[in-house]
């Protein structure tokens, strides 16, 4: 797992993730988050959680439900492609995902352990990872992406969600 992805190994916008994370340990980085990520949110309050910075934009809880969906999938993407699988993936529509979840139905603390259980599971998945399986990958959406990239795909993603809860929702 040594070193950063470089740009054979992920669709050019996944870079807007792989380029958040520093350093070149995703694992540790996603340890940080999995610390700091549900004590910054426990701030909020359960009616705060509800709130969305425009009509048409996901309320708190959405936005955490779908950082939290989208581990999932990334996280067996991993498992796919570490394990040795070579069939292509399709690809995850947030859209619809979101949709489905009704994650304004679910309570904020649910939300909050979900996202700790979800990252417990995926730091298990990696850190036990075989070191030549880093250097797997397979056809996603049909575009080609590594095991080590999705690793920083993954952190980069809850940098990124982190950061527009700050700016957006001033949590």
């Amino acid at each position: 797992m040594r070193g950063r992805p470089d740009k054979s190994e992920a669709a050019e916008y996944y870079f807007n993730y792989i380029d958040q994370v520093e350093g070149d340990d995703p694992i540790a980085t996603l340890r940080e988050q999995l610390q700091a990520w549900p004590v910054a949110l426990g701030a909020i309050g359960e009616e705060q959680s509800l709130y969305r910075y425009a009509p048409d934009k996901w309320s708190v809880r959405q936005v955490v439900n779908h950082v939290t969906d989208t581990e999932r999938a990334f996280a067996f993407r991993v498992l796919w492609f570490a394990r040795g699988f070579d069939t292509p993936l399709p690809s995850y529509d947030q859209t619809i995902a979101a949709a489905g979840a009704e994650a304004d139905q679910v309570t904020w603390a649910a939300h909050l352990e979900e996202f700790r259980q979800v990252r417990s599971a995926t730091l298990w998945l990696l850190s036990n990872m075989p070191e030549a399986a880093w250097e797997r990958g397979g056809v996603v959406a049909g575009n080609y992406v590594t095991v080590r990239a999705l690793a920083f795909i993954i952190a980069g993603h809850v940098a990124h969600h982190g950061r527009i809860l700050k700016e957006k929702y001033e949590a």
